[in-house]
């Protein structure tokens, strides 16, 4: 039976067990530069060390006004390869396959000024801008950022590219129909920039490489669109070329007037649908941090892998504790085996 440490191998992708390390900001660059340092380092290859499958850089803005803060990481320009190489190096060292996430946060780019959107509809909430609404030819100057983006993931030796097109940030925003007011193209085809993001990230990557899209599943503001319309999305990103999804949900706005019930697992449902109505892999996320829970959404194929979040902010062994509470094969280090025997 399938558990949360059987081997996953996907394309070019050869996993070591089903863990997930899903994206997560560290505002960590104090120079403001957009390079990784240190922190980064020790961040990612920690859980690397601690047992964890796949490990998915925080979203690394394609722009430097892509950013949500000036303090996130980017990569822009090719002077930012060598460091991320250096986390790859160090990742892959202890066993880990490590992708990246390519993002811009549009309209919730705090530190941007003006940030940009699809449409000039200001974010719901305190310290946000009116943002620019980008042209025709600044759209396709935004696909090319995201084109060079992953050409630089390539050259930075990262196993995989995730796209990052939930939480309210800009793919999210041109494929929300609260967000999206055009009336060009990208306007009167909400998925179309989305399809055109993908379609130039796999012009450059290997044909061999996996490409996994976030996508929020469901919105949680009044009239926000539901799973029938993200499936549909979803479809045409896969016909793009997305091999993978990453299922969250939210992010666009405050919470609705119908509410949002969070416990253990309540994004699962979401991932499961997705996966079956598309018969393509995905990645089930939200509060997973119970190993029983994790483990069985693998059992129960709800999922193909498991992206624990919070709880690996917390513990960086996470992978490592809960295959000996869940009494499968772990992998401990050998400099810290002592600590799990008496």
């Amino acid at each position: 039976m399938t558990n949360l440490f059987t081997p996953y191998t996907f394309k070019n992708l050869e996993l070591k067990n089903r863990v997930v390390m899903p994206p997560m900001c560290q505002y960590s660059v104090d120079t403001k530069d957009g390079m990784p340092n240190d922190w980064h380092n020790v961040h990612y290859i920690s859980r690397a060390v601690g047992g964890t499958g796949l490990i998915i850089v925080e979203m690394t803005a394609v722009h430097p006004d892509g950013r949500i803060t000036d303090n996130d990481t980017g990569i822009w320009d090719d002077s930012f390869i060598p460091a991320y190489r250096k986390i790859v190096d160090g990742v892959h060292q202890y066993g880990a396959k490590i992708g990246i996430q390519l993002g811009h946060a549009g309209r919730k780019a705090e530190d941007a000024n003006p940030p940009v959107a699809p449409s000039a509809v200001r974010y719901d909430g305190d310290g946000y801008k009116t943002p620019h609404e980008l042209t025709t030819a600044e759209v396709e100057d935004m696909i090319e950022a995201y084109r060079q983006g992953a050409r630089r993931a390539v050259e930075a030796a990262f196993d995989t590219v995730e796209v990052h097109g939930a939480h309210g940030y800009l793919i999210h925003q041109f494929h929300s129909p609260l967000v999206n007011q055009r009336q060009d193209e990208y306007g009167q085809d909400l998925a179309l920039f989305g399809v055109r993001v993908v379609e130039a990230i796999r012009e450059v990557v290997p044909a061999e490489m996996a490409v996994i899209m976030r996508v929020s599943a469901r919105e949680y503001v009044d009239g926000g669109y539901g799973i029938d319309y993200i499936t549909d999305v979803c479809r045409r990103y896969q016909e793009a070329g997305v091999d993978m999804m990453h299922i969250s949900s939210g992010g666009e706005g405050p919470v609705g007037s119908g509410g949002m019930q969070v416990g253990p697992g309540y994004q699962v449902e979401l991932a499961t649908h997705i996966k079956k109505a598309l018969n393509m892999p995905v990645i089930a996320v939200g509060l997973l941090d119970e190993y029983e829970v994790a483990e069985k959404v693998i059992e129960n194929d709800q999922a193909d892998l498991v992206a624990v979040g919070r709880a690996m902010l917390r513990d960086p062994y996470w992978a490592t504790h809960a295959a000996k509470e869940l009494q499968l094969e772990a992998e401990v280090p050998v400099q810290y085996a002592r600590g799990y025997h008496r």
